[in-house]
């Protein structure tokens, strides 16, 4: 590796192809991830640089935490399946001291009002489904309806699982809901949450076809996850359109479940609280037009949010771990980016392998949350140090809030 350390903010490798940019001084940056990087960068399309974040992980076909400007064309698996992933964060005039000293009914409140999980396999009975649908999620559906009757008209395939009846749930994974407090004592609802089965079918089904299409048109790639949509061709014009309506649905998922929140805090034994007019709700995993270095590109950002100058976004850390509220410094070698998070040091089927029930228990000490065998995945010790990661990126970002979770509902 030829690397060289920049005003000590990031690391520059050269690769056969673009070089990679990656600022991750001071966290762990796995060789496996290195390796796919690299493959990445040897496409002929990428526009400058690969930029790498310092929660960056090894993922499928394009790595966790990097950003990806390209010409001409798209990768649906950097992209990924839970398109529009995202947070979504609002500042309430609830002080800590409103709260009570016993969270549970709060965070059972919550969890009877969002959907959450899997179960049923998925099918009929599934508690993270609506059986059926609120007045709000039918109104919010009414906007999408269009857009994904265009969608299955052309792919029916796309229409063999939940849509509707996702919108306003929260999922499984890593997805979660929280009550957070800020350095000064303030009341913050957050979650984390994307465009759930519909988005997944959408991601699956344009990676498979991308693959086809490479093989029709015999070109070799170093990793067949690395399939292609060339821009200008009928599957690049589906796959946009496509992929525009899934970040559209996931945006308003986390409207539809803040709402639900908000309104469930609010019927609970709370003192009466309005939101102030702090709130965000940013996307991590997304393609995006932009204007970077005089071109026009395509920037795929797999695990990072925009920065742009003076742009808020929300990094979170892992269950027993502090969020951050972060503004953007508009870092042009970053294509204005920063981290989605603290990012995995670790599998989960290597956590679940690894941690116990009271290790969990111990590590989420005075947090209102699950502390069972099902979420050991989620502990925070499977995560890299969040105060590493955003030392990492200084340059990228200004933390405005400092956030530490009281209540955490996991999907």
């Amino acid at each position: 590796m030829n690397a060289n350390i920049t005003e000590a903010t990031h690391i520059t490798m050269e690769t056969e192809g673009a070089p990679i940019k990656a600022w991750t001084v001071g966290v762990p940056f796995e060789a496996e991830a290195q390796a796919q990087l690299r493959r990445v960068a040897a496409l002929p399309f990428i526009h400058k640089w690969v930029a790498v974040m310092p929660d960056v992980h090894t993922g499928i076909g394009a790595t966790v935490g990097s950003v990806i400007a390209t010409k001409g064309a798209i990768i649906p698996a950097a992209v990924g399946v839970d398109i529009g992933c995202g947070m979504m964060a609002v500042q309430t005039t609830l002080r800590a001291s409103d709260l009570p000293d016993d969270l549970r009914g709060l965070r059972t409140a919550i969890e009877a009002a969002v959907p959450h999980g899997r179960t049923d396999n998925g099918g009929r009975n599934d508690r993270g489904a609506w059986g059926q649908l609120p007045a709000d999620v039918v109104g919010a559906w009414g906007e999408l309806d269009e857009g994904y009757k265009f969608l299955i008209d052309k792919f029916p395939k796309l229409d063999r699982g939940a849509s509707a009846n996702h919108l306003g749930t929260l999922g499984t994974g890593n997805h979660f809901i929280e009550v957070c407090l800020d350095e000064g004592d303030r009341v913050w609802f957050m979650l984390h949450s994307g465009s759930r089965g519909v988005g997944n079918r959408i991601g699956s089904f344009f990676i498979e076809l991308a693959k086809k299409d490479m093989k029709r048109w015999l070109v070799n790639l170093p990793d067949q996850d690395l399939a292609y949509l060339p821009e200008g061709t009928e599957h690049f014009g589906d796959y946009w359109k496509a992929v525009s309506w899934a970040q559209k649905f996931a945006a308003k998922n986390r409207e539809l479940m803040m709402k639900a929140v908000v309104r469930t805090a609010k019927e609970s034994a709370l003192p009466p609280f309005e939101l102030t007019n702090v709130a965000v709700n940013c996307h991590h995993n997304y393609v995006a037009r932009e204007r970077h270095y005089g071109a026009d590109v395509l920037v795929t950002r797999k695990g990072a949010v925009r920065a742009a100058e003076g742009e808020l976004g929300i990094i979170p850390g892992s269950m027993g771990a502090k969020s951050f509220i972060v503004r953007g410094k508009g870092n042009r070698e970053s294509f204005c980016s920063c981290s989605h998070g603290a990012g995995r040091k670790m599998s989960r089927t290597a956590a679940k392998k690894t941690f116990t029930v009271q290790d969990h228990q111990e590590a989420t000490k005075g947090i209102e949350c699950r502390k069972d065998a099902d979420v050991i995945d989620e502990t925070p010790a499977a995560y890299k140090s969040i105060d590493d990661v955003m030392n990492a990126q200084r340059s990228l970002v200004d933390i405005v809030h400092t956030l530490r979770q009281v209540v955490c509902v996991k999907g």
